[in-house]
């Protein structure tokens, strides 16, 4: 089973990234990254293709995106959303800590600007190089490190606006924007990110189309947290009557999606940990449990062949979360 990975030091493209799936900086540099843009609904969209989705929305005002992807994704990512907007990125918010999420933030930083005030007309006059990254607080302390130790990654990718518990709130391009928090789901620093007005979440990696959630225990995630998380985005989520839609769902990984994806989902996850728990109420081992295949009927829907969201993997994480001291 592949480990996330910390590569020790500062690499050439400025960060002390994780290899993710296996793959090394160097191999995502020679990858070729084709960025599929897709309309949601509003004026948000889902961009694809650089590594974890990327959520864009776009208006008067400016750009606002949720996660950036990989680092060698960053120049064709920020080409492919100048071809939404000619209008400044202002807000980058973080959904966790993984570099398929945040791997493209000094670039896309660096590429944006803050907006600090306005004339007696309305016209935004005070502009400043970068753009602000918003991210629950736990993000910047597994990007960070206390001192004398060495931090992941490089300064220049860290939040500049942190929120520490409940939620954080934006007003841009005349939708409200909520960033809440899911503590202890996938990692200990996720958010939901909430587009009102057009309908739409994003929810980063605590839910995705492709695999079993990947539950990064070493990071604060939890079975239970991953549970609560998906039945948040359940409450939020409201379908059409007796039909697909209604609010739109933009997973870390994967197609766009409805609640009853959602569902499906949750539904799947809870059913996994059930089973899991009667096993180890009976005495049985993480060896005893693999081997009993409790997955089996998901497998060939959720089971993933290679990177974290592999079946052993996703069993793993799950007798651990449940043994683990509370």
């Amino acid at each position: 089973m592949k480990k996330i990975l910390m590569v020790a030091g500062v690499l050439a493209g400025g960060v002390g990234i994780w290899t993710t799936l296996g793959t090394t900086q160097a191999q995502q540099a020679n990858q070729n990254f084709d960025i599929t843009t897709l309309p949601v609904q509003g004026n948000v969209y889902m961009l694809q293709g650089a590594g974890g989705n990327v959520a864009v929305q776009t208006g008067e005002m400016g750009v606002v995106v949720v996660d950036t992807g990989l680092e060698a994704a960053s120049g064709k990512l920020i080409a492919a959303i100048k071809k939404l907007s000619d209008k400044p990125l202002q807000y980058i918010i973080n959904t966790h800590v993984h570099p398929d999420h945040v791997g493209g933030n000094d670039a896309m930083r660096r590429a944006g600007v803050t907006i600090t005030g306005a004339n007696v007309a309305g016209n935004l006059t005070d502009a400043t190089q970068g753009a602000a990254i918003i991210a629950h607080e736990n993000v910047l302390n597994r990007m960070s490190a206390p001192t004398g130790k060495q931090a992941s990654f490089a300064f220049g990718f860290w939040p500049t606006e942190t929120y520490v518990s409940g939620q954080k709130e934006l007003h841009f391009n005349d939708e409200p924007i909520e960033i809440r928090w899911q503590p202890a789901a996938h990692t200990d620093g996720d958010s939901l990110v909430i587009f009102r007005r057009s309908d739409v979440v994003a929810t980063g990696d605590i839910f995705n189309t492709l695999n079993f959630p990947f539950i990064d225990i070493e990071r604060g995630g939890s079975i239970q947290g991953e549970i609560d998380a998906l039945n948040n985005i359940i409450d939020i989520a409201i379908p059409k009557h007796e039909e697909e839609g209604g609010t739109y769902i933009i997973p870390g990984h994967g197609r766009i999606c409805d609640e009853f994806d959602v569902v499906e989902y949750r539904d799947m996850v809870t059913i996994i940990r059930d089973r899991i728990q009667n096993a180890i109420k009976k005495g049985q081992t993480l060896a005893q449990i693999k081997t009993g295949k409790l997955t089996l009927d998901y497998d060939a829907r959720w089971g993933g062949k290679t990177g974290f969201g592999t079946t052993d993997n996703f069993v793993e994480s799950v007798y651990k979360s449940l043994n683990s001291k509370k």
